[in-house]
């Protein structure tokens, strides 16, 4: 929650996630109002079974066909211009539907609109990295879209369609053909919610112009280059990338392999729940499973991806979801299809947040967006060709029944189509590991096993910060939990604070005449990121316990409240210097600074510092500790020894002393 509260501070998403609302409420209610309005514009019973089929396809066709010109628009030109005219212009097919009230201009008004929806996808998916603070932001904000595309605008648009088309029992608003009057209104009301969100990206966010806000590690496109490109130069320039980047030819293998499978799931749910002879109910039970699936894999996605790096996660997730589906094809029994294929949906959404999470922070601003149009327009096509093709190949397995264990067992097509997705994707998840992994020299089975145990991702160690202003002797309290930790089962390293290694410090300000604010900070910056690289990270590699006082968050409160900085700059600094290292656990030595003792700074810029501490323990409760620093330097030892044990026995009672591990008990 500390993660989504910080991006949704970012005022630019939050209206464009506001926007994306709009427009995914108008995606779902689009497909439900169509399919009521082509059932009412014809009596042909035939033509009616096929309205919703016809809606499907007509909304698929586009991603076929025109993705990648979507992704050459976002590429090429001004990415708020694109969308703001794809918006008015579904506004304006679906108006024409409306008034246009024929069953063949429905099919093709709404190609029109897909094709619209097509354009705006790719500029969206490529601006939203930019309006984020840090690229290790972009998880957080396709967690956030996704929520609100499959969850909340599915429901908001079911709910609408519901009271629309009931309003008119009620209200009678309509006489004679009322049904086709809703229907009218329902598609019109659809249409404006596109023009709403035409005015709010025209008028409110401006930034959706913006381009190459966050540097990308190793270019691979120069965008002075890119703006002598034509629209050929630019197709051909997108698919060498892909062709030529590990990480890119990696990420469409695998996603190609993904999007098989779960075709493959799809187009042959409803006969393998007749052949677990469980009826319609199964069929609903499994249907539901997958998408809880989905939605646990999403949530948990960060949380796997702050121990396995993305590149080794999107590859792995694939591999055990292509093992839980030869699972699913092997089951005997309704029991362990549903676990098996909730398993298949958890490592499925936790592959595609993890692909589109590097798309947005791993590929350069000026080709991101023909990476978006290629990744969308590969799923579509797959999903709508392995749809098709299931059915046939399920239709050429003859069926048979097998007695297993007492019961009846129906072997039909779905067994081995199964199997054959399952191995498909198994394999194009080892070849994206192999293309995309760039940590080779630390074996990957380590980096599972740490996941599973919920360790971080630098093997066993530990790290444990004191902070506090400068006021209170945090020196002496890290020294005194150093010595009680080394009575404990692992080697322990006691950190010098860099902000406050006076001689080095002051050294290289002096050395280099820096005076300013900013010049200072990043001198700070690059003593830390020295110590971190030298002393800190090599000893929890090597699975110490590290202790180290202000280790982060006192000197950015400092530089903060005393310096007048922006907070977020030095947080990205920070997060820089360090490599975005972290303690596990950050004791926070709370006290009044008019009541400890003193130094150069003046009572309120104390004051002001450790205002801003303690607001940082309340937005991250899960890793701070707050202790009362008021009283003697053995009082205050004591109550950091007892918080310190809290957590030991709670949750690494190895690490706790002997004497205290008795104690505690």
């Amino acid at each position: 929650m500390h993660r989504v509260r910080r991006v949704l501070a970012i005022k630019p998403f939050r209206r464009i996630w506001g926007v994306s609302y709009l427009c995914s409420v108008a995606d779902w209610l689009n497909l439900l109002t169509l399919t009521g309005l082509v059932t009412k514009l014809t009596d042909n019973y035939a033509a009616q079974n096929f309205a919703f089929v016809g809606v499907v396809l007509t909304s698929l066709l586009p991603g076929l066909l025109f993705a990648p010109l979507g992704g050459l628009l976002a590429d090429r030109f001004d990415r708020r211009k694109v969308m703001v005219l794809c918006d008015l212009g579904r506004c304006g097919f679906l108006l024409s539907i409306a008034f246009v009230g024929t069953p063949w201009w429905v099919f093709v008004g709404n190609f029109l609109v897909g094709c619209c929806s097509m354009m705006w996808i790719p500029s969206k998916d490529a601006a939203v990295p930019n309006l984020l603070r840090r690229p290790d932001q972009v998880e957080t904000a396709n967690q956030l879209g996704m929520v609100m595309t499959y969850g909340l605008a599915v429901i908001t648009a079911a709910g609408a369609n519901a009271v629309l088309t009931g309003s008119n029992t009620t209200f009678h608003f309509f006489q004679g053909d009322a049904q086709l009057g809703i229907a009218k209104v329902a598609v019109v009301i659809t249409g404006l919610l596109y023009l709403t969100s035409a005015i709010v990206i025209a008028t409110r966010i401006p930034e959706l112009s913006l381009r190459n806000v966050h540097a990308v590690e190793k270019p691979k496109v120069k965008p002075a280059d890119e703006e002598k490109f034509g629209f050929r130069q630019m197709i051909a320039d997108g698919a060498r990338f892909v062709r030529t980047t590990p990480l890119v030819r990696g990420l469409m293998i695998g996603a190609f392999g993904a999007f098989a499978a779960g075709g493959a799931v799809i187009g042959s749910a409803k006969p393998y729940s007749s052949s677990l002879l469980a009826g319609d109910a199964a069929f609903n039970l499994l249907v539901l499973a997958v998408f809880l699936g989905l939605a646990t894999g999403m949530a948990v996605a960060p949380k796997l991806a702050r121990r396995l790096a993305h590149d080794r996660l999107f590859g792995i997730s694939i591999v055990a979801a292509g093992l839980c589906l030869v699972v699913v094809a092997l089951s005997p029994h309704l029991a362990v299809s549903l676990v098996a294929v909730a398993a298949v949906g958890v490592w499925a959404g936790t592959a595609f947040l993890t692909g589109v999470t590097i798309i947005g922070s791993r590929i350069e601003d000026s080709i991101r967006g023909r990476i978006n149009a290629i990744y969308q327009s590969l799923m579509k096509i797959v999903l709508f060709g392995s749809t098709v093709l299931v059915p046939v190949l399920i239709s050429a397995v003859r069926t048979t029944e097998v007695e297993l264990w007492g019961g009846t067992i129906t072997i039909d097509g779905t067994r081995p189509v199964m199997v054959g997705g399952g191995i498909l994707a198994l394999l194009a998840g080892i070849f994206a590991y192999r293309q995309m992994d760039d940590r080779r020299a630390e074996p990957i089975l380590a980096d599972l096993r740490n996941a599973l145990r919920r360790s971080p991702r630098r093997v066993n160690g530990l790290l444990i910060a004191l902070e506090g202003t400068r006021a209170i002797n945090t020196e002496t309290q890290a020294a005194r939990l150093a010595e009680w930790l080394r009575a404990g089962t692992r080697p322990v390293v006691l950190a010098a604070d860099p902000a406050l290694d006076d001689q080095r410090l002051a050294k290289l300000v002096s050395g280099a005449s820096l005076s300013g604010a900013r010049a200072q900070a990043l001198a700070a910056a690059a003593v830390r990121a020295d110590i971190v690289e030298r002393d800190i990270q090599p000893a929890l590699d090597a699975g110490s316990v590290v202790v180290m006082e202000r280790f982060v968050d006192s000197p950015l409160a400092h530089l903060s409240a005393v310096a007048g900085l922006d907070s977020q700059e030095l947080e990205g600094l920070a997060d820089w210097a360090t490599g975005r290292l972290r303690p596990d656990i950050t004791i926070l030595l709370d006290a009044d600074p008019g009541t400890v003792m003193r130094k150069s700074e003046s009572l309120d810029a104390q004051w002001r510092v450790q205002h801003l501490l303690t607001e940082m323990a309340a937005a991250d409760p899960d890793r701070y500790v707050v202790v009362d620093a008021e009283g003697t330097e053995d009082e205050v030892g004591d109550r950091v020894r007892t918080a310190i044990r809290a957590v030991l026995v709670g949750r690494l009672a190895g690490l706790a002393p002997a004497e205290e591990k008795v104690e505690a008990k």
